[in-house]
């Protein structure tokens, strides 16, 4: 069966939509500039009650030591989604801080950029293949841009950890992503929005009915 992450959850009503639809993963984004932030406050009142078998998984981007351990003191995570420039020496670092499992972004334009998934095998529990954003992108975040990639970059590869494929997703082009990437993971933020940071109950809800049904 495929698996599921609905990312940038920041409302009851997303979070709820995610479990009822049985969603595998939910997201959490401790990046500020983001349109889907939360605090760490808000994300320990949005995940008080979610069942064990549902991983809780925090966005971080470039975070330093003290504020990372500072959120993590007041929310419970099951992974830790590293989105930015982190070096595979920086991701050992975090997951011996943390001893949390990392999930590792790599953003990709080219085949060349699904090459640097290698450097990370050795300090990362999972691989995450989202979308690079355009160098003339106005705005444009670390993730979340509503941006695909070629899929074909993926295909026939495979790689000794988990990874999961990101980028551009929606109801109308996730069934289409994985026959092509063969990727068993999927992940999606802006396709299932009505606006930026603005979670759709229904589109959730489609969107994993559509993923479990493949």
């Amino acid at each position: 069966m495929i698996q599921a992450k609905i990312c940038g959850i920041n409302s009851r009503d997303a979070m709820r939509a995610s479990i009822d639809g049985g969603a595998d993963f939910v997201g959490l984004v401790f990046y500020p500039p983001s349109p889907r932030a939360v605090t760490a406050i808000e994300a320990a009142q949005l995940t008080n009650d979610i069942p064990r078998h549902v991983a809780k998984v925090g966005l971080f981007v470039d975070m330093e030591d003290q504020m990372l351990t500072a959120i993590l003191s007041q929310v419970s995570l099951d992974l830790l989604q590293l989105h930015g420039a982190e070096t595979p020496a920086r991701v050992r670092e975090i997951r011996q801080l943390t001893n949390i499992p990392v999930m590792k972004a790599i953003r990709v334009a080219t085949g060349r950029d699904i090459q640097e998934a290698d450097s990370y095998l050795d300090v990362t529990d999972r691989i995450l293949f989202d979308a690079k954003a355009p160098p003339d992108m106005k705005g444009a975040l670390p993730g979340g841009n509503a941006v695909t990639f070629d899929w074909n970059l993926l295909a026939g590869r495979k790689w000794p950890r988990p990874w999961m494929l990101s980028g551009g997703l929606d109801a109308g082009n996730v069934a289409e992503a994985i026959a092509t990437s063969g990727a068993t993971s999927v992940d999606v933020s802006s396709g299932v929005e009505s606006s930026p940071g603005t979670k759709d109950p229904a589109r959730i809800r489609e969107f994993l009915t559509l993923v479990k049904g493949l």
